[in-house]
């Protein structure tokens, strides 16, 4: 019987705790969870030279060599920020973002959220190599920042993912101009000019009417990543930059397509059947055409879109959050996050992300230049604001460039790590009451 009660017990709270969350949310925070126990088990060796072994591929003569972690971060994540520039670019076209009075408030949001944690970073370290992590909590990770938002599924409006989406994408360009301006010693200007050759035939092939993916694919990957990840900037831009050039419209317009489909229909019911279960050649040659026909009626953006989704979902995010979720915590952690380098670092990214996002955001709707989106509350911008202030992925990548002091990029991990985790925490609770605020009013 207290068995019962107890199994019982479990399973209310473990429906209370994941009710609305989806697949990829829970499965997220499950690699998370398992990345940081991994790491801090007696197993953590195995964590450390798994994600640090090498892999290799080679074509010929041609080879490129580089530990687990970096195949991930730079080459499985551009797949991630090629289905963003998608879902960005498909609203821009017809969506939510089509007017520029949508674009600005994300856009604004995105300045004043790098701004304000850049100078907050440089009140508590003004020399030194100290100062030169001014650029760590700039970051939004927008893989982690949109993962927690997942958690609430169709419980929060549409636009605020859209206006996250966009705030971190300008947020994470913003991360690599920094990065490529103030912390690449040495960018192959000849390699970036290949890479935006390679973009320039991409535009081209959409602007003379190339629709077949396996052309954008062998020039996005082939040509524009590999030439990113040369050139010594970041190539997950290699994806944003690549989804622009994916062809957005239709190849038939809405009234031939369907004139056309209502024409091979007829045929096809016309033909005479053949005995059993096959049908004739003819009738076959007629579905190869409604086939056609139909592709002709889609957008290539769309059909990668939705092609993406579950590869993302379930592959890249995952790997992405097992391989940099594992941190190490050893010595005195609170030494270490009160720190100049580990204060500057927490209050950048939980108060100055915060501050930024929510205060450019107030004055751009005050001043009439832009309005918050449909169906969205300040207290939502609010909640969002605080998820800008989870900095993961490019905040870690940045670390690694800014110092040279090991204690000092310690300090900003276990920095980054906990503020955005309390970040994460406060922008969660803020929306979670947000969103049972809609449900109390569409009962009422």
């Amino acid at each position: 019987m207290i068995k019962e009660k107890t199994y019982s017990t479990i399973r209310t709270l473990f429906s209370t705790t994941f009710k609305g969350l989806n697949n990829t949310g829970i499965l997220l925070l499950i690699t998370v969870i398992v990345a940081m126990v991994w790491a801090n088990s007696p197993w953590q060796e195995m964590y450390r030279s798994l994600i640090r072994t090498d892999i290799s591929f080679a074509i010929g003569d041609f080879e490129i060599t580089e530990p687990v972690i970096r195949w991930i971060n730079d080459g499985l994540m551009a797949l991630f920020f090629l289905q963003v520039g998608l879902e960005l670019k498909r609203e821009i076209i017809g969506g939510k973002l089509s007017t520029p009075q949508n674009t600005i408030l994300p856009i604004g949001a995105a300045i004043g959220g790098m701004a304000f944690p850049a100078l907050i970073y440089f009140l508590f370290n003004t020399t030194g190599e100290a100062s030169q992590g001014w650029g760590i909590p700039m970051a939004t990770d927008i893989a982690f920042s949109l993962g927690v938002l997942a958690l609430f599924g169709k419980r929060l409006p549409a636009a605020l993912r859209i206006f996250l989406v966009t705030l971190a994408i300008v947020d994470d360009l913003g991360g690599v101009l920094v990065i490529a301006i103030f912390y690449t010693s040495g960018i192959s200007m000849m390699n970036l000019f290949h890479a935006l050759l390679f973009f320039g035939i991409l535009i081209i092939g959409n602007y003379v009417g190339i629709r077949k993916m396996w052309f954008y694919a062998i020039i996005g990957i082939g040509g524009v990543w590999l030439a990113f990840f040369f050139s010594g900037v970041h190539p997950t831009i290699a994806g944003i930059l690549t989804a622009i050039a994916i062809p957005g419209r239709v190849k038939i317009e809405k009234d031939t397509f369907l004139k056309r489909l209502s024409t091979l229909h007829s045929r096809f019911i016309k033909i005479k059947p053949v005995k059993g279960t096959l049908i004739s050649s003819e009738q076959l040659d007629i579905l190869e055409k409604i086939k056609s026909t139909s592709s002709e009626a889609e957008t290539p953006l769309q059909k990668l879109e939705k092609a993406l989704s579950p590869i993302v979902d379930f592959i890249v995010l995952p790997l992405f959050a097992l391989a940099n979720a594992g941190i190490h915590l050893h010595g005195d952690l609170l030494k270490v996050i009160t720190s100049p380098v580990g204060i500057g670092v927490g209050l950048g990214l939980i108060f100055g992300k915060f501050i930024g996002i929510a205060t450019f955001s107030r004055i751009l709707v005050a001043l009439k230049l832009a309005k918050l989106p449909k169906g969205v509350t300040w207290n939502m911008i609010y909640g969002t604001a605080f998820l800008g202030g989870i900095g993961f992925t490019i905040s870690l990548f940045i670390n690694e460039l800014a110092f040279t002091d090991e204690s000092f990029i310690f300090s900003a991990k276990v920095s980054i790590l906990f503020s955005s985790l309390i970040a994460g925490i406060i922008g969660s609770i803020i929306l979670m009451k947000s969103s049972k605020n809609i449900q109390t009013s569409k009962k009422a």
